[in-house]
C-alpha cells in the first residue's frame, strides 16, 4: 500500500465517522456571524496536505517504511484524541461556533489538557501526515490547517467568553493551554 493510500484511508475514515456523528448534537441556541477566514485556511490546507491538486513536488526527505507506519499511528492517535474530546462534549459539540442548549464551560477529560482538543488532535494528525509525505506542499498544507484551527479557536473563545460568562471562561483559560499542552498560546 502506498503512503498516500494509507493516509487517505485514515483521513477518510475519520471524516466519514465525524460527519455521520453530527446527529448527536443538541439544538443550537445562538451562533456568531459567519466567518469564512478559518474555513479558507483549513480547506486550502487540506487540499495541499492531502496532495489533491498536482503541484511540483519539492521533496524534503523520504521517510523509511517504519517511520511512515509510526507516523500513521500518530495520525490515528491525533484523530482518536479529537474523538475523545467530541465524545466527552456529547451533545454540546457543533461543527460551527455555536451555543447549545445547556451549554457550559467543559474543563474535564481532554478539556483539562487543552481548551480545544479537537483542533489539537487534527493539527497533530496533519503534521504527522505531512512528515510521512515529506514534501514542501504538504507541510504548507498542515501549517495552513493549523492556522485555520487557531483562528477558529480564537473566534470560538471570544464567542464563548461572551455567552458563558467572562469570569468562568477566563478562569478556565488561565489554568488550561489553548492548543498545545503546557504552552500559553
Amino acid at each position: 500500500m502506498s503512503i498516500r493510500v494509507l493516509f487517505y484511508a485514515i483521513w477518510v475514515a475519520w471524516a466519514v465517522s465525524w460527519f455521520v456523528a453530527a446527529a448527536w448534537t443538541s439544538r443550537t441556541q445562538k451562533r456568531p456571524a459567519f466567518s469564512v477566514t478559518y474555513r479558507i485556511f483549513t480547506l486550502v490546507g487540506a487540499i495541499l496536505l492531502l496532495d489533491i491538486v498536482p503541484l511540483p513536488r519539492v521533496t524534503l526527505w523520504l521517510a523509511p517504511n517504519g517511520v511512515v507506519l509510526a507516523l500513521a499511528a500518530v495520525t490515528a492517535a491525533g484523530f482518536a484524541f479529537s474523538w475523545w474530546a467530541r465524545i466527552h462534549l456529547g451533545r454540546l459539540w457543533s461543527g460551527a461556533i455555536t451555543r447549545k442548549e445547556n451549554h457550559r464551560v467543559v474543563d474535564t477529560g481532554p478539556y483539562r489538557i487543552v481548551r480545544h482538543p479537537i483542533y489539537t488532535g487534527i493539527i497533530v494528525a496533519s503534521y504527522a501526515t505531512a512528515a510521512a509525505q515529506g514534501t514542501l506542499a504538504v507541510f504548507a498544507g498542515a501549517t495552513l490547517m493549523a492556522l485555520g484551527w487557531y483562528i477558529k479557536a480564537r473566534l470560538e473563545e471570544r464567542f464563548l467568553r461572551t455567552e458563558l460568562g467572562a469570569e468562568a471562561y477566563d478562569a478556565y483559560a488561565r489554568k488550561t493551554a489553548m492548543l498545545v499542552p503546557f504552552a500559553r498560546f
